[in-house]
């Protein structure tokens, strides 16, 4: 067999780079060996990986069929490694790429992985940030070890696992006439629905979550206004654009300045689920596992 683990461990890295030299780089290869062995596997698999575009190199049909694969296959060579390794740093001294949707990529994920990076400090962990429909495409095709998301996985196929609860609050601007009227006395049903709602994009968990948080009690919303991201919807918020239902640990930080002010409602206590989902046929790592305890879920 003349395919070689180098040969893919230097096509991800192109892959994931988008150059020779970014994935010379990464590693610890010149630019010409990187290219030298990227051309190489080409011509033993008689394919074209990438459409060269300038100086940018981007995954093609073949490419994409080979980079999972590839991904398994380091995966499974790093487990055989690591059971007769005797370096228990050198267990993690790997790269994970973590794909988060956004109030957990935003406001959660960076201290868990500050503080995990201090604990393991030979782990490196690369995060995506992105819808959790985004998310959820990413895991299906291997892209990422693991996915953090905030609501109902849309990919019938991958392993879901709870991992913890999200406190969701109404809040609106500080000088908002709902949070006057809020500081005397919880806000109405009828209060809430009559009310100008800012919201996330179809496909983001926090719109699926706070629908299902909402709908049961409201069963509409009024006049909306949709933003692309929790921080736009916050800032929006804040300038007394309509209110907002989202993540306590998204809203905290201008709570804290007195920019927003959590409502008291007559709604119950609201909340949603968060999930990690992977791919069924993904390995765990050492240090995949080792972030699992670390962020306290068990697989």
């Amino acid at each position: 067999m003349r395919l070689s683990l180098r040969q893919l461990q230097i096509f991800i890295a192109v892959a994931d780079t988008g150059s020779t030299s970014a994935a010379g780089q990464r590693i610890a290869l010149s630019q010409s060996a990187t290219s030298g062995a990227l051309n190489e596997l080409e011509a033993l698999l008689g394919a074209q990986l990438f459409d060269r575009v300038g100086k940018r190199l981007l995954l093609n049909d073949n490419g994409r069929t080979l980079l999972p694969r590839s991904r398994e296959l380091l995966d499974a060579a790093q487990e055989i490694e690591s059971l007769f390794d005797p370096d228990a740093a050198r267990l993690l001294s790997s790269r994970l790429r973590l794909g988060a949707s956004t109030t957990i990529g935003n406001y959660l994920l960076p201290a868990l992985v500050a503080g995990f990076e201090r604990e393991w400090p030979a782990a490196a962990v690369d995060m995506v940030i992105d819808n959790t429909r985004g998310i959820a495409a990413l895991v299906a095709r291997l892209e990422v070890d693991l996915g953090l998301i905030e609501g109902p996985c849309p990919e019938p196929t991958l392993k879901v696992l709870a991992w913890r609860e999200d406190e969701l609050v109404i809040v609106s601007a500080a000088d908002h006439a709902l949070a006057a009227e809020a500081a005397r006395a919880p806000l109405s049903l009828d209060a809430l629905r009559s009310a100008r709602w800012l919201q996330r994009e179809p496909g983001s968990g926090t719109r699926e979550a706070v629908e299902q948080a909402l709908l049961p009690h409201l069963h509409h919303l009024g006049s909306s206004l949709q933003l692309g991201s929790t921080e736009a919807i916050k800032q929006a918020a804040a300038q007394g654009m309509g209110l907002a239902c989202l993540s306590r640990a998204a809203v905290e930080d201008l709570v804290t300045l007195g920019r927003l002010a959590v409502l008291r409602t007559a709604l119950p206590r609201l909340g949603r689920r968060l999930y990690l989902i992977c791919h069924p046929q993904k390995r765990f790592s050492a240090a995949l596992q080792r972030f699992l305890a670390h962020i306290e879920l068990g697989v």
